[in-house]
């Protein structure tokens, strides 16, 4: 596969922050511009992509080498122009009247026999010698030009020199007009407005006096050249005088050499303007503490419309960027998390958890439903599979579907309605005032060292905070491909819910302290679950807080549900009189409902609101189950009597009845299910 221009210098860029320590600009950076499959991570391949390995064992044979590869290019190319400059200045003195003597004489100036093309020849060496001093005055006023090209190359410049009579080409302005931009644009905004407009103010009377000085030098430098021109040519030639026609061709081309000369003072000039009007005018008066690096423009222009749409940019980063600024994943909250989710740092994901996200069904009837791919992290999918529903549902984003036609969404709105649940969640977590987002950012931001064991998960987060749900929203939406589809999905999804809430919160919200969110086997505890649809890590599902005499005096404390939620839960447990379910999850604001039973956790819920508020009377209505784990290909639809709708139907042998029923009836005691030709799940 060929090698992205782009990609590799991306990847020189990496190396160099990387190697800086510089973390934070690369978690900018990879946000920004992400890693992909053509990305360059390997030194030593990029030295070879480069093909600059003689330059490295040279740099590393240095007493004191440079620790980067872009460190070293420079110096290379810094090197070069010296040693060029050196051969220039050597080779090259400026024009007098000694030097047009050489350059007559010259063979590379004269490679040709004197014949009657001598007078060309001659008019042709003149030029040049006028060329290199007005080269030295352009230098002086735009100081961003390269240098004019050394006398070892004016043999191929003498020959092209007579056919550029005409006016400079397009793509030559061009080249000179990006050059010019590179100088006066590649460096940081002045610190305020005022030193601003005194630098420029200064710079522009600098450019005029020069200009000036510099006409009048070129006057008297042209005539005299000139004359020196004329008896160099009288002495060689054996002639006593120049013709008229002569006379007329060398004024011409110290005529345009003049012209250059003034359209490239008068260029620069309006350079100038353009940038002052642009800096000044156009943009807003930044403050220093609100610049950053991304807003200096070190980018070449290569249109003069880039240039005149530069007045319309707008420098300082929207609100969402400059509030949720990402930091680096630290080893020590990377051992807290640890400690907090799987009980010790020394612990690792399982591979079931490695591998979700939250990747949707195609089927057509459960376009909804999000897929599990083995059992684990049931209780976070789950979660938030509940409150991808109550959005679809409930908050309908395709105003013309009704019914069931909501729980066939588009690709779009089903990945709208992720955005806003995961969002939902989250800033319930930090109790409406901040979230944190977690990123896989690719690359470790820490060299995990001492009590900690590295997976390769929490050393490459970056982790994004900010403090309004709408820039919580954006940010998810920006980077929703990492939870939606990408393997470590749902750990991060449950690392940014810890973090909203706070791991010390946490802590503070369970009956025991040291308790983890992920139990035996890899399965959420119902803390995690509780933390997803409440806002807290409370280790109880009845309502509010318990207090419980252990003797001597001594009150535990048992934390449960603080008000109601919208998406409520049903548990098997409760049929086996374990726990106790409080009425703000059995009765949410919204029908729908998690379902623990059998130590998995599923989905079922109602089309219908008004269901939840005639619990008490005799109704019957339908309920929808879905599992993600077990490979559905149709929807289950239960429908459910209550009261006397329920005495007419016709019981079966209590032993047969399926786990789901009895989590239902918890809901609505002595209801019958009829699973409408579905096979029951046992």
């Amino acid at each position: 596969m060929a090698t992205s221009v782009e990609e590799v210098s991306l990847s020189i860029v990496r190396e160099y922050l990387s190697r800086k320590g510089l973390r934070r600009t690369i978690a900018c950076m990879d946000e920004e511009h992400p890693r992909t499959e053509a990305s360059v991570n390997n030194r030593s391949h990029l030295r070879q992509i480069l093909n600059m390995e003689g330059l490295y064992r040279k740099n590393k044979a240095l007493n004191s080498p440079l620790k980067t590869l872009l460190e070293i290019i420079v110096k290379h190319r810094i090197e070069g122009l010296k040693n060029d400059k050196i051969t220039c200045s050597k080779s090259d003195p400026l024009p007098s009247a000694r030097t047009m003597s050489w350059i007559a004489n010259s063979s590379a100036v004269s490679p040709t026999v004197m014949n009657d093309t001598q007078t060309e020849d001659s008019t042709t060496a003149y030029v040049i010698s006028k060329h290199v001093k007005l080269s030295s005055d352009i230098e002086e006023v735009c100081p961003s030009q390269p240098p004019m090209a050394s006398l070892q190359d004016n043999d191929s410049y003498i020959r092209r020199e007579p056919e550029k009579k005409a006016p400079t080409t397009e793509s030559t302005q061009k080249s000179r007009t990006n050059r010019i931009r590179r100088g006066m644009m590649a460096g940081p905004i002045a610190s305020t407005s005022q030193e601003s407009n005194k630098k420029r103010q200064n710079q522009r009377l600098e450019v005029s006096k020069q200009q000036l000085i510099k006409k009048e030098e070129n006057k008297h430098v042209g005539d005299a050249l000139l004359v020196a021109g004329v008896h160099q040519k009288s002495s060689e030639s054996g002639l006593s005088e120049i013709t008229s026609a002569d006379c007329v061709g060398v004024q011409r081309e110290l005529c345009i050499a003049q012209e250059r000369v003034q359209r490239e003072n008068s260029f620069g000039k309006v350079q100038q303007d353009i940038l002052k009007t642009t800096t000044v005018k156009s943009l807003p008066k930044p403050n220093v503490a609100d610049l950053d690096v991304s807003e200096m423009v070190l980018d070449d222009i290569d249109d003069d419309d880039d240039l005149r749409e530069l007045s319309k940019v707008s420098f300082p980063r929207t609100v969402a960027e400059h509030s949720c600024a990402g930091r680096p994943m630290d080893q020590h909250t990377a051992m807290e998390l640890k400690a907090v989710l799987l009980g010790s740092s020394l612990n690792c994901f399982s591979v079931e958890w490695r591998n979700q996200g939250f990747t949707f069904l195609d089927t057509h009837d459960l376009r909804y439903g999000i897929v599990q791919k083995k059992g684990g992290p049931c209780g976070v999918l789950a979660s938030i599979q509940a409150f991808v529903l109550k959005k679809l549902l409930f908050e309908n984003f395709e105003s013309s579907n009704t019914g069931l036609q909501m729980l066939r969404p588009s690709n779009t709105t089903r990945r709208k309605c992720l955005v806003l649940a995961a969002a939902e969640i989250l800033w319930r977590a930090g109790e409406g005032k901040q979230a944190t987002i977690a990123i896989n950012s690719r690359q470790n931001q820490f060299t995990p060292t001492g009590h900690y064991k590295s997976e390769g998960v929490l050393e490459k987060i970056t982790c994004f905070t900010v403090d309004n749900i709408k820039d919580l929203q954006l940010l998810l939406e920006r980077h929703i491909d990492q939870f939606e589809t990408g393997v470590l999905g749902c750990i991060l999804f449950t690392i940014s819910a810890v973090l909203s809430r706070s791991i010390d919160k946490v802590r503070d919200d369970m009956d025991v302290p040291t308790t983890t969110l992920i139990g035996a086997h890899g399965y959420c505890t119902q803390e995690l679950v509780n933390l997803l649809l409440c806002g807290r890590a409370v280790s109880n599902v009845f309502d509010n807080d318990m207090e419980l005499d252990s003797g001597n005096s001594n009150m535990t404390l048992l934390k449960g549900v603080k008000g109601h939620c919208d998406v409520g839960l049903l548990s098997l447990f409760e049929h086996y009189d374990i726990c106790k379910v409080g009425a703000y999850l059995k009765t949410p604001c919204y029908p729908i409902w998690v379902v623990c039973s059998e130590s998995h956790f599923s989905v079922l819920f109602g089309l219908q609101r008004e269901l939840l508020t005639n619990q008490d009377k005799s109704l019957e209505f339908d309920l929808y189950y879905y599992d993600g784990l077990a490979n559905q290909q149709e929807e289950i639809r239960l429908t459910v009597s209550v009261g006397k709708w329920a005495l007419n139907c016709q019981h079966v042998d209590t032993d047969l009845i399926p786990p789901l029923e009895h989590c239902i009836r918890t809901r609505w005691k002595g209801a019958f299910v009829n699973w409408n030709d579905t096979e029951p799940i046992l």
